[in-house]
Parts: C-alpha cells; structure tokens; sequence
C-alpha cells in the first residue's frame, strides 16, 4: 500500500505500534509527581533498556574498581506508565527519556546515556584515558555509539520487531544499515580487544548494551536474519564484556522483565543483589 503524506502531519496517537501510548509529539510534563530520593549521592532514574544498563554497568563496574562514592539509587521508570513525563522527571530530563541522573553532591542533572557515562568518568577520573589519544579514540567510539544505536533500535528494531506492520523497504535499508555497523564493529575487534584499544572503556560500556545484546540474540530476535555468528570478533568481545562481573550486576538493575534471577526492579544498596534468586 503506497502512502502519501499530507501537506501538513497531523498526530494519530492510536497510530504508532508497541510504542504508542509513550510517543507524543509534544514536550513537557502530562503530571505534577516528585520524583524520589535515596540515601546517596547519585540518584538514577532509569529503565534497563540498553541505554539504562550503559549507565548500571559503568556504576557497578565502578564500585568493583573501588570508588566507593560511587554508590547508587537507581529508581524504576516505568515508561508504559508515563512516569518519563512526570514533572520530577522532566525536571532532571526535559527529553523525557531515560535513563536521568541526578547528583546530590554537586547538584547537577545529567540526561542522556552518553553524556552520563561521560559525567561520571571525568568525575572518578576512571575508564576513561587521560592521554591524548586514548582519550580521543575512546570518545571516537562513544559518540559513534550514539550516533548508531537509533539506527539500530528506532530503525531497524523498530520496522523488523515493533511496527504493527512489516514493510519491505525499512526492513531492508535499516537491516543494511545495522549489519554495516557490525562490520564497523568486527574490523575494529580484529586488531583491539576493547573498541579503542587494550583498555576497557566507557565506549565499551556504552556499546555492549547495544550490539553486544544484539550478537547474543537477546534483543529483537534477529539473530539469525542478520547472521550475528559472521561477525567474530564482535562475538569474542560480547563473550568478554558480557562475562565482567559488574556487567553482570548492571544489566540486572531496573529490570522487571525475563526470568527472576535477571531481575533487580530498584537498587539502592550492594546487598540488594543477595534477594535476587539464583539461576
């Protein structure tokens, strides 16, 4: 069926797939709710979609390298509930997306993923090089990653998994897309354990939650359409990063979907992870 837009888009709110009742056109708060507040210093609101593990796994892996200021709240946002568009919320986060952090020590807000690993690097001066070069390569690959990912989850995830209808056209420029991005990936992998280099970074971070989690087929169940086992050294990477133990611990935090032993719905202390069941 061939579409011809009008001179003028207009919004069909019942019109928009999985995703619909959370994407509006529009900015701002839909309710007053103040968004709360734990006993740390660091206050996250988030969601464990990929772009809220970036943040759990980059303060997890902190707390395991010893900076014990990096100690954490992070508090579920349910999105389908519209809790993104809240006042609190959009306080820290105008974008209304998550994940948001607020830091109670210096009292700054830092919204999206990027600029919060970013933040929280040059705050504990970790995963982060301070050379020159490793430094530029590191936020090469960061701000490469979030340039792709929306090609990958608001693109080709979107028209392959959530789009109420298949499309060939998307499906096919958005999977051209996403499989040129693993060979980005692949051929950087060949000669580099980490993305920019021999150290693991918050490129790393930022990335694993994304293309590491596509590889293992643990998100839009295309692992097969777009032969994920081809790209090899994408895959020793995955095994690598996903293997840390604080990747481990990150990817569980404001999680309330999958099997039980994967699920942390609010952390606010390191033993919280002794109540999740084993697997």
């Amino acid at each position: 069926m061939t579409y011809t837009p009008p001179k003028v888009w207009t919004w069909d709110s019942e019109n928009g797939g999985k995703f619909a009742s959370i994407n509006r056109p529009i900015s701002g708060p839909t309710h007053d709710k103040d968004l709360p507040t734990g006993k740390h210093n660091l206050q996250l609101h988030s969601l464990a979609t990929p772009n809220g593990v970036k943040v759990t796994v980059m303060l997890e892996e902190l707390l395991a390298a010893g900076y014990a200021g990096a100690e954490y709240d992070a508090w579920f946002i349910d999105i389908q509930e519209g809790d993104q568009f809240s006042s609190g919320f959009v306080d820290v986060n105008p974008n209304s997306k998550i994940p948001a952090l607020y830091d109670k020590q210096t009292g700054v807000r830092v919204f999206e993923s990027g600029a919060i690993l970013l933040y929280l690097a040059e705050k504990f001066r970790a995963f982060l090089p301070r050379d020159i070069e490793g430094r530029t390569e590191t936020l090469n690959w960061l701000f490469w990653l979030q340039g792709s990912a929306p090609y990958l989850g608001g693109g080709f995830g979107h028209f392959y998994t959530y789009a109420p209808d298949k499309f060939e056209y998307p499906i096919n420029r958005f999977a051209m897309e996403a499989k040129r991005q693993l060979d980005v990936l692949d051929k950087q992998l060949e000669d580099n354990r980490y993305l920019a280099g021999d150290t693991y970074t918050i490129a790393d971070m930022a990335t694993a939650p994304w293309y590491g989690a596509l590889v293992k087929g643990l998100v839009y169940d295309a692992a097969e359409f777009l032969d994920v086992e081809s790209y090899e050294n994408v895959m020793r990477w995955t095994n690598d990063v996903f293997a840390r133990p604080a990747f481990q611990r990150g990817k569980m935090v404001n999680r309330s979907w999958g099997e039980p032993h994967e699920q942390l719905r609010e952390r606010h202390d390191a033993s919280d992870f002794d109540a999740v069941p084993k697997a």
